[in-house]
């Protein structure tokens, strides 16, 4: 992906600087956390699942929901939150999701959730940080 598309940009050394290996890795690279790795799997309050590499909110915390997968998973993004691109590695074409705003890899779409939406957001937790409601 191109930096302009986004309207946060950073170079590379900018972003190792800014996230850790792991979130590199997988925000930048497109890599997957290993399943049930995450803390953040198990946040069960109130609140918002933001990108970790600009801050933009992404998933409230009513969206989430135990897929038994190991990754969080959510049923519906923020508004205007995610963008898509296909994403045809391992020999099958899946639709990856990324912040709108800098473009970092998330994780996946499905459409095996549960109502309303029928989606599940497969997510990376590394590649969140959350805020409790009461923050």
């Amino acid at each position: 992906m191109s930096q302009a598309q986004f309207p946060v940009t950073h170079t590379e050394a900018e972003w190792r600087a800014l996230l850790t290996p792991e979130q590199y890795a997988i925000m930048r690279d497109h890599a997957t956390e290993r399943p049930g790795s995450c803390a953040l799997l198990h946040e069960k309050r109130p609140g918002v699942f933001a990108c970790a590499g600009c801050g933009q909110p992404l998933f409230e915390a009513t969206e989430k929901f135990d897929s038994g997968t190991g990754w969080p998973s959510f049923t519906s993004p923020v508004a205007g939150a995610l963008g898509r691109t296909v994403d045809d590695s391992w020999g099958m074409t899946r639709t990856e999701v990324h912040c709108a705003r800098c473009g970092s890899h998330l994780g996946h779409v499905f459409p095996d959730g549960p109502p309303p939406t029928g989606l599940r957001y497969c997510i990376n937790g590394v590649a969140t940080t959350f805020t409790p409601a009461d923050e």
